[in-house]
C-alpha cells in the first residue's frame, strides 16, 4: 500500500525569522504545485528552492510570500518525495500554511514519523534514527559530537561487523552437525568457539566501558548543591549558570524551593539544583523546602556541598556530612575572602578523601578549580567523544549487558564441555540482542514507542 503524505512543522513554535512546514509522501510535490504561485514545482530539477507565494485554494487570497524547496526521491531524508515551506516566523503564518496543506488530504504527521520513515525506507538503522533526537537534545558540543559519530554509523557498523562473527559461527555449527559428510567444510572446535566468542565478548566489554561517560553526555548529571541557609549556595549557583536565577540576600532560608538549571561545565553537562538549606526550623514553608532538599540528596549524582569558611562547623554540618557518606560529592569552602574560622583539619577529615575547593564567589576564584574537580570525578580529567563507536542510549547499554550475558553463558558452557549445538543457543541469543540496538531484530512495538517519543515534525 502506498505510503500517506504527511505534513508537520518542523520549528518551534513562536516568533522568528523564519518558520518550516515539511510534507512528505508521494504526493507531496503535487499538493505544493496547487497551493504555490511561481514557477510549476512538478519541472524544477530536485534539491532546489524557489521563491513565490502560498494561495488558499478556497478564496484565492496569498496566505504568505515563501520560498519553497523541492527535494525528489529516493535522495531525501525520508527516501520519499519531500516539500519545504519556508514562511515567515510567528504562529499566524505558519498555521496558516499548515491548515491550507491539511485542506488538501494530507494527514498531520506523528511525532518523529519522518525519522521512522527514514528508518523504515532503510536510509538509517534505529541507532542512527535514535542519535537525530540525541542531536537535537544535545547541550553540550561533546554530547553532539557523540550524536553526530552514532548518526554516522560508527556504532551500527561496530554492531554489524560483531552480528556476522557470530552469526558465522552459528552457521559454521549448523553446517557440521547438518552436513557431516562435507570434508571440505573446516569442523567447528571447542577452541575455535571460545576463540570467536571471547573476540566479541572483548568488543562488548569495551563498549560498555565507555557507556557511563556516554551516559552522562546523553543525559546529564542530577547535581545538587547542598549545605546549611546562608553558606553561598544560590551565589554558587549564578556564577556556574552566569545568571541571576537564584535569590540571594544575608537572610537564611531564602530558597525555600527548588531551583533547577542546566549547565555546560567542561562538556559535561548538569542539571544543577539549588536546594533550601537543611537545618532544624520551625517555619512551615521552609520546613517543606527542607524535606524537598532532602530528597534531592538522594537523588542526585553528584552533591556540591558548601560550607561557610566564616564560621565553625555546626551540628547541621555534621549532620549533612553524614548524610551524604557513600556518596559522590564535592566539598566546597565558600567565602575564603573573610577570615577563617572553619577547622580545616576537622573537615578533611569528615571528607574521608573526597575532593576539597576553596571558593570565593565575591572575588571570583577558585570556580576553574571546581570545574576542573568535576570533570576528573566523572570523565578522569578527559573524554574522547571521537572513539570508534560510543554508547550513550540506555537502551543500547541495557541490551549490550544483556548480549554479555548471554555471550557469557555460551563460554561458560563450552568451559563444561557442553556439546556445540547448545552453546550455540546462547551465541545465537546475543546475535538477537545486538539486532535489537540497530532494528534487525526490533517488534514493531518497540519501534512506536521509541519514535512517538521524537518531536513533532522530525
Amino acid at each position: 500500500m502506498e505510503a500517506e503524505t504527511i505534513v508537520a512543522i518542523s520549528t518551534p513554535v513562536g516568533e522568528g525569522a523564519i518558520s518550516i512546514v515539511r510534507m512528505s509522501g508521494p504526493e507531496a510535490i503535487n499538493i505544493a504545485s496547487n497551493i504555490f504561485k511561481g514557477k510549476d514545482l512538478k519541472k524544477v530539477a530536485s534539491h532546489t528552492i524557489h521563491y513565490g507565494n502560498i494561495i488558499d485554494p478556497q478564496d484565492e487570497e496569498v496566505a504568505d510570500e515563501v520560498m519553497v524547496t523541492v527535494l525528489k526521491a529516493p535522495k531525501t531524508y525520508t527516501c520519499e518525495d519531500i516539500i519545504e515551506i519556508n514562511c515567515h516566523g510567528g504562529i499566524v503564518a505558519v498555521n496558516r500554511i499548515l491548515e491550507i496543506v491539511l485542506n488538501q488530504g494530507v494527514r498531520l504527521a506523528e511525532p518523529g514519523e519522518f525519522t521512522k520513515r527514514a528508518f523504515l525506507n532503510g536510509r538509517i538503522d534505529l541507532s542512527q534514527a535514535e542519535a537525530v533526537m540525541d542531536l537535537i537534545r544535545a547541550k553540550t558540543d561533546k554530547a553532539m559530537s557523540v550524536a553526530l559519530h552514532q548518526l554516522d554509523g560508527r556504532l551500527s557498523n561496530l554492531i554489524r561487523k560483531l552480528r556476522q562473527e557470530l552469526i558465522e559461527t552459528v552457521a559454521h555449527v549448523e553446517v557440521n552437525i547438518d552436513y557431516p559428510e562435507y570434508d571440505d567444510v573446516e569442523e567447528m572446535t571447542q577452541g575455535m568457539m571460545q576463540k570467536r566468542t571471547k573476540k566479541v565478548h572483548a568488543e562488548i566489554e569495551s563498549l560498555l566501558q565507555v557507556a557511563k561517560q556516554g551516559k552522562i553526555l546523553r543525559e546529564g548529571i542530577n547535581t545538587g548543591i547542598i549545605g546549611r541557609p546562608n553558606v553561598g549556595k544560590s551565589s554558587l549557583m549564578n556564577v556556574l549558570v552566569q545568571e541571576n536565577k537564584a535569590i540571594v540576600t544575608d537572610i537564611p532560608g531564602t530558597t525555600r524551593d527548588i531551583i533547577e538549571e542546566y549547565v555546560n561545565v567542561r562538556g559535561v553537562p548538569l542539571r544543577l539544583v539549588d536546594t533550601a538549606g537543611i537545618r532544624e526550623t520551625e517555619d512551615i514553608v521552609e520546613r517543606m523546602g527542607v524535606e524537598r532538599s532532602r530528597q534531592v540528596l538522594s537523588e542526585s549524582d553528584l552533591l556540591l556541598f558548601v560550607l561557610n569558611n566564616n564560621e565553625a562547623l555546626t551540628t547541621d554540618d555534621l549532620q549533612l556530612f553524614a548524610a551524604v557518606k557513600g556518596l559522590e560529592y564535592i566539598v566546597i569552602i565558600n567565602k575564603t575572602d573573610l577570615p577563617t574560622k572553619l577547622d580545616m583539619e576537622k573537615v578533611e577529615a569528615l571528607a574521608e578523601g573526597q575532593p576539597i575547593i576553596s571558593l570565593s564567589i565575591i572575588e571570583e576564584r577558585g570556580v576553574e578549580e571546581l570545574e576542573k574537580a568535576i570533570a576528573t570525578i566523572f570523565y578522569a580529567g578527559h573524554i574522547d567523544s571521537n572513539e570508534s563507536a560510543f554508547v550513550s542510549n540506555v537502551r543500547h547499554i541495557h541490551l549490550l549487558r544483556q548480549a554479555k550475558e548471554a555471550l557469557e553463558d555460551a563460554m561458560n558452557s563450552l568451559e563444561f564441555g557442553m556439546p556445540l549445538d547448545i552453546v550455540q543457543i546462547d551465541v545465537t541469543r546475543t546475535w538477537e540482542f545486538l539486532g535489537e540496538i540497530i532494528g534487525d531484530t526490533a517488534s514493531d512495538s518497540l519501534i512506536d514507542q521509541l519514535f512517538s517519543q521524537f518531536c513533532l515534525g522530525k
